[in-house]
């Protein structure tokens, strides 16, 4: 079999333009790696819509709520980012349910990626940075309460600090949360992971991937987690709009390869989302976030996974 590629159409509709947020990028996405072959039918999953059930073991079920019935207020839309909409709904938990199908199939197969998902900066009662529920969150709440993991490793490598992540699981003791991100970009307030790893403004291939390195062999050991969720963001890159890092093409595809090899070769299972990223052209981008697919298939293959 080949690497699981997960993905539902319901992820890109028609959206009001111009907007910031890329929300054709996950249909391009899917299809750049149809046309390199990477996603057919047979790797392909389709997930279902994540239940209010389960979105309330990260949020608040008063916010869950309104956010389906359409009954936030204009500041919390405003903080959302994006505007309402019944597809948006559909979309936001069919995705949430992605990124859940995502890991259990990484915890059955060993490496498993989600062609959405890394909605970092939503918090237990508010929307954030065009991150409404919070997947990585719900992943790990979810699976701790099922005691299909005893401990999960959040790396999180999207520029910006995953500071919803770090407020939910805070008090969660078999999550740690650990954020590399741009030390000067949003959120302007912080929160505190378990491991923050601020860069500066500017930092390249070399000394990105020369820090990451020696935080994934201080981590790993340190906590030996069941599985990883690695937030892929290629908001890092340097021609993206929001980043203020420098890394190129051949730097992601390095630092997705860290990731996942440091990873599986401490038995620990990838689950991988693709996170931020932001360009007006939307099929370049959809090429920047298929890195972390090319990147993994190749792993897949070199270590006969499946």
């Amino acid at each position: 079999m080949d690497l699981p590629l997960i993905y539902h159409p319901d992820y890109s509709f028609p959206f009001a333009a111009p907007h910031r947020f890329p929300m054709d990028k996950f249909v391009r996405l899917h299809d750049h790696l149809r046309a390199r072959t990477l996603l057919h039918d047979s790797n392909l999953h389709s997930p279902d819509c994540c239940s209010r059930e389960l979105l309330a073991l990260a949020h608040a079920p008063d916010y869950v709520a309104r956010f389906h019935d359409n009954a936030l207020d204009a500041t919390a839309l405003r903080r959302m980012g994006l505007p309402w909409s019944e597809a948006l709904v559909t979309r936001t938990t069919r995705a949430v349910g992605g990124s859940l199908l995502t890991a259990e199939l990484a915890l059955r197969h060993g490496l498993a990626c989600h062609l959405a998902g890394g909605t970092h900066h939503a918090h237990r009662d508010f929307a954030s940075g065009f991150c409404i529920f919070n997947d990585l969150a719900i992943i790990s709440l979810s699976l701790l309460a099922s005691e299909r993991v005893e401990r999960v490793m959040i790396i999180d490598c999207d520029v910006h600090q995953g500071d919803g992540t770090a407020t939910i699981l805070a008090d969660v003791d078999a999550a740690i949360t650990v954020s590399l991100h741009c030390e000067n970009n949003f959120p302007a307030r912080k929160a505190a992971s378990d491991w923050d790893i601020p860069l500066p403004r500017g930092l390249d291939d070399q000394g990105y991937l020369h820090t990451l390195q020696q935080t994934l062999d201080y981590l790993l050991p340190l906590y030996q987690p069941d599985l990883v969720l690695y937030d892929a963001g290629v908001d890092v890159h340097w021609q993206d709009a929001l980043g203020h890092l420098q890394l190129t093409d051949q730097g992601i595809a390095d630092r997705d390869r860290l990731v996942i090899d440091s990873c599986l070769g401490r038995d620990i299972p990838v689950c991988a989302v693709i996170g931020g990223g932001y360009d007006n052209d939307r099929d370049a981008l959809a090429r920047r976030h298929g890195i972390l697919h090319h990147s993994a298939a190749q792993i897949w293959q070199q270590r006969g996974l499946g």
